[in-house]
């Protein structure tokens, strides 16, 4: 390229050492004849190409440019495709902001080198860290909250329509049956085959409905019901809310002022917490059907006999200490799945991964709290 600057409408090219230096001047307004921009970058090409490797950055002075549009961005980007791969470096700090910004969204700068920032031990450890420390927080501002408001519900001071809590309770509760009904009934029939095996070589038969009553009273029925309902119903929770949020219906309602924990999350977390009880009896009563049944058509027990065992094993202490946890696991599976859903994305895949967190938080964590009831009730020797 020789010493002399090229010119064009609203450009000159200047070279200073190994940089050629583009002054944008005037307006750079999208016209009808849009194509001189693009021959702009054509006579600027030719003459780098011409003058060998002696252009090594290609740089732009924008204090004279006046008004600008997509010209601009139009110019830049046809720099950059001509110069991909040629060795030139294509530098656009000396860009409008602006423009930079709108450059951006298309792609890295060519002049752009990925720059790899390692970070240290103490970032690597710290930054989990804190992100669990921000979670812990998350979910205890969540049970405060839950705590605050269900006292205010009480006393009919929240803005919650009935007609939500309502449905959410016969989603949660006669919506449930069929499934809670067909998996305690087995666990029923499972644990009398199972203790029959053992007990049987003690010719203690009959001790079959203790087990079965009391397992089922205490232990299973509470338990197993949990563990559906956190795929059942706090799965769906998350995905509804989740949708929501995808949809920028949590953000709508926020707009006009109405609270979303009362109008989301209460009557989920209270028509859950309300409906597990029932349901854990009815679980427990169907349990104790399939072990009955069992009992009594494979293993030659009269049912009066297994009746009478079971009542007077399953005293009314054990019967509230499953009440109890069910209380505590619904209360569990519906704030896991509101927040799940709650702290999803946008898209349509975080539907799917905020109801997979939900189930699998709420089963863990059900788990984790039938077990500290467990060493609770041990401790106690109840």
């Amino acid at each position: 390229m020789t010493a002399e600057p090229l010119t064009g409408r609203g450009w000159t090219a200047r070279i200073d050492a190994v940089s050629l230096i583009i002054h944008l001047t005037g307006d750079w307004i999208a016209r009808l004849d849009t194509g001189a921009e693009l021959g702009a970058v054509d006579r600027i090409v030719e003459a780098i190409r011409s003058d060998g490797a002696t252009i090594k950055t290609i740089a732009f002075d924008t204090t004279a440019l006046k008004q600008w549009d997509s010209a601009i961005l139009v110019f830049v980007l046809a720099l950059r495709q001509a110069f991909k791969g040629e060795g030139q470096t294509l530098d656009e700090a000396g860009l409008p902001p602006a423009a930079r910004r709108l450059l951006a969204l298309t792609g890295e700068p060519v002049s752009a080198d990925p720059i790899v920032v390692r970070a240290n031990l103490l970032a690597r450890v710290g930054r989990p860290l804190i992100r669990l420390w921000a979670s812990g927080l998350d979910v205890m501002t969540l049970v405060g909250e839950t705590v605050l408001r269900s006292g205010a519900a009480l006393r009919g001071k929240v803005r919650m329509r009935g007609a939500d809590l309502l449905s959410c309770m016969y989603d949660a509760g006669i919506g449930a049956l069929p499934i809670v009904t067909i998996v305690n009934v087995l666990v029923g029939g499972i644990l009398a085959f199972v203790g029959a095996v053992q007990l049987r070589k003690f010719g203690a038969d009959i001790y079959i409905a203790n087990l079965v009553g009391i397992a089922m009273v205490r232990e299973m029925a509470a338990l197993m019901t949990a563990i559906v309902m956190s795929g059942r119903t706090g799965g769906a929770y998350a995905a509804h809310i989740a949708t929501m949020q995808g949809n920028e219906e949590i953000d709508a309602l926020r707009a006009i002022g109405v609270p979303v924990y009362d109008y989301l999350i209460l009557p989920r977390v209270i028509a859950l917490t309300c409906m597990m009880p029932l349901l854990f009896l009815y679980g427990s009563a169907v349990g104790i059907f399939g072990g009955f049944t069992v009992a009594v058509s494979m293993l030659n027990i009269s049912p009066e006999a297994f009746l009478e065992q079971t009542r007077a094993s399953v005293a009314g202490s054990q019967i509230l200490f499953g009440l109890v946890k069910s209380i505590a696991f619904g209360t569990l599976i519906a704030i896991a799945g509101c927040r799940a859903g709650l702290n999803a994305g946008r898209s349509a895949a975080d539907v799917g991964r905020a109801a997979t967190t939900a189930v699998v938080i709420g089963i863990v964590g059900v788990i984790a709290l039938d077990a500290i009831f467990a060493v609770c009730a041990n401790t106690l020797d109840f």
